[in-house]
């Protein structure tokens, strides 16, 4: 019994996460279209950017809130920061190196974490 509760609490995280994942893929999208259509000058496309990962992560916060029931702003907190996490990856992964300085990657860590807690808070 107690293994099958760890497996469900794994698939609120992955669903969470996924649903991230998913809100950021279609923003990303939109951001496209509207850099096509309007040619976005470099400080709007990366306030955008910003604003999405904020907007990913309240959504995925408010998800695992309304899972876990508890301790809600914790778990938003939690998932902002796994958000970050796999985002500095893929990152890594694709570029082989980190791009911006240290102060900016700190602050896209700070907005994921606070955009999960308020997502979790509101759930």
């Amino acid at each position: 019994m107690e293994n099958m509760q760890k497996n469900i609490k794994v698939i609120w995280w992955i669903k969470s996460l996924l649903a991230s994942y998913i809100v950021t893929g279609i923003l990303l999208l939109v951001l496209t279209f509207f850099m096509y259509k309007f040619e976005l000058n470099e400080k709007i496309v990366s306030a955008a950017i910003v604003g999405i990962y904020v907007v990913s992560t309240l959504i995925g916060g408010v998800i695992i809130g309304k899972l876990t029931k508890s301790k809600r702003y914790l778990w938003g907190m939690v998932l902002g920061i796994l958000y970050f996490v796999l985002l500095l990856l893929i990152t890594l992964g694709v570029y082989r190196t980190l791009n911006g300085d240290s102060v900016s990657i700190v602050t896209s860590l700070i907005l994921c974490a606070g955009g999960g807690m308020t997502g979790g808070m509101i759930s």
